[in-house]
């Protein structure tokens, strides 16, 4: 424990002279960051493989090319954003300025997970970075190869005092949330996310918790089949759907339920072939008791296609499910696999409420051509962020906060977010000194007639 809280208090001594606040001083760092990464980025690939199975397609798709875009933005940015930004007096400070400036929020601990274990961890130390703060880095030990070269990037370009990785499991965890910082991020499950609140309160520390859970999809009889089943094919199955915004069941109308099958097979053979295990582009899971877990829940439903497994390449199936019941083991956690299981409804509302009555989730698709079924759906159900006629692809907007609500998370990052989410915004009045109103001193004597005038 001793090697984390000297880190820290190093860390915080390096905050304090100051050498962090320059926006030309981040800029240089962001900057080292990228070009660090554009010249390991065939390692990172490589490693990306090892872990989790992935081609070097949805490598770069997913996760490098996500955090090349999201420093790319944030350098082109972070002045604007960290300008200082007036805002209107009212008339009872009379003659004042009004004003907002951001400041680092200090040493921050940011906590990644495994299944897109670059991405996830390169975007918020991005952000720290960005916002004027030091950082503790520390990526999940289920995702070894890439957690090992992100360390090995971090310590070449990084003095410790500045930015710090630590690998390890559950003992490391422990004991990096001893320690006080000014902020933790949290990216993982919602149950882990409760430990590290917990841990937090202790001290009153802030944090972001980037969470999960099961993500409803939307499937009403206007919709265009084929193409839905194409893009639902294509965001359930990306990473073997071990992605936290993955299309976890589907609520379709059963009108279309029987032309919905036969698309979504028809598309997902497209894409990963009539044997889908030996494709080069299907990942892996990434070890086995979670392989374990998720053939578990495939054998709870009836299999509408797929549903094969291969424990030793960790690889299972593009599996649909279907029919499947509300008590089904599938629908009782968050399935994290390449397994989407399909419910029908009778009537829209019934699927809001069924919708409604369970935790709120971290992301909501839905398939439609009514302007009416879409406005009501997102009226009526909390989720953190979601697509219209498509599935996953709104985190890759940097313009766009990401993140969750109720169990599924609290605070968002990307972009301009980002800024916010790794800063403090101060609030100053600066008052003249030409003119001092004389109302709001004793006596007050009947003062408070113009009091009222001044602040109905």
């Amino acid at each position: 424990m001793a090697i984390y809280e000297e880190t820290l208090e190093q860390q915080r001594r390096y905050f304090r002279t100051g050498a962090t606040l320059p926006v030309s001083f981040r800029k240089t760092m962001l900057r080292k960051l990228k070009d660090e990464l554009k010249r390991r980025e065939g390692d990172v690939i490589k490693a990306l493989h090892e872990d989790l199975g992935k081609s070097d397609f949805e490598a770069y798709a997913t996760e490098i090319g996500i955090v090349y875009g999201e420093i790319s933005y944030l350098l082109k940015h972070l002045s604007s954003f960290m300008r200082k930004k007036k805002v209107a007096s009212p008339i009872t400070i009379f003659k004042a300025t009004s004003y907002t400036i951001r400041e680092p929020l200090g040493t921050v601990l940011i906590m990644s997970p495994w299944n897109y274990p670059f991405q996830l961890t390169m975007v918020p130390l991005a952000g720290a970075i960005a916002g004027g703060n030091t950082a503790i880095v520390k990526p999940s030990r289920y995702s070894k190869a890439t957690s090992r070269l992100m360390k090995e990037i971090i310590e070449s370009i990084f003095p410790k005092e500045y930015v710090a990785a630590f690998e390890g499991g559950h003992e490391t965890n422990t004991a990096l949330l001893e320690g006080r910082y000014d902020m933790i991020f949290f990216t993982g499950s919602p149950n882990v996310g409760k430990i590290v609140a917990a841990k937090a309160a202790e001290t009153l520390t802030p944090t972001v918790l980037e969470l999960g859970g099961k993500s409803p999809v939307f499937i009403d009889e206007s919709a265009d089949i084929k193409l839905t089943a194409r893009r639902l094919a294509w965001g359930k199955f990306l990473n073997a759907g071990q992605t936290c915004v993955a299309p976890d069941y589907v609520l379709a109308d059963k009108k279309i339920v029987k032309p919905l099958l036969e698309a979504l097979e028809k598309e997902t053979r497209k894409m990963f072939s009539s044997s889908p295990l030996s494709s080069p582009d299907l990942p892996k899971i990434i070890n086995e008791r979670h392989f374990e877990r998720i053939r578990g829940l495939i054998g709870g439903s009836r299999t509408a296609f797929g549903g094969e497994c291969d424990k030793d390449t960790q690889k299972i199936e593009p599996t649909v499910l279907y029919p499947v019941r509300e008590e089904d083991p599938v629908m009782q956690e968050e399935i994290f696999g390449p397994v989407l299981p399909i419910l029908e409804y009778e009537s829209l509302d019934e699927a809001i409420d069924f919708v409604r009555g369970r935790e709120k989730p971290l992301a909501l698709y839905v398939f439609s051509r009514s302007r009416k079924n879409i406005s009501r759906i997102h009226a009526l159900c909390a989720f953190g962020g979601g697509c219209v006629n498509d599935a996953v692809i709104h985190l890759s907007n940097p313009r766009l906060p990401f993140g969750g609500v109720g169990n599924s998370g609290m605070g968002s990052y990307h972009g301009r977010m980002s800024l916010e989410t790794f800063t403090h915004q101060k609030s100053i009045v600066k008052e003249a000194l030409w003119i001092d109103l004389p109302v709001r001193y004793a006596p007050f004597g009947k003062k408070i007639r113009l009091l009222r005038l001044l602040m109905r």
